[in-house]
């Protein structure tokens, strides 16, 4: 692991906190598993490109998904 995956797990896994828990409190679910999907996912990806380009999709979901 290099700092460089640290850091995006972290940014990422902070903005899936966020959604997790706005998801959460206004009890809708786009936002809810895309947050609990953003805090998970960095641990499985090794590739810094996968990393980015799949985190930036998943920041992006709730966004234009609305539900």
């Amino acid at each position: 692991m290099n700092t460089t995956q640290l850091f995006l797990g972290v940014i990422f896994s902070s903005i899936g906190l966020g959604y997790f828990l706005y998801g959460k409190k206004q009890k809708m679910t786009v936002p809810f598993t895309a947050g609990l999907v953003l805090m998970i996912f960095p641990y499985f990806i090794e590739s810094n490109v996968l990393l980015s380009g799949i985190g930036t999709l998943l920041s992006v979901i709730p966004y234009f998904l609305r539900f």
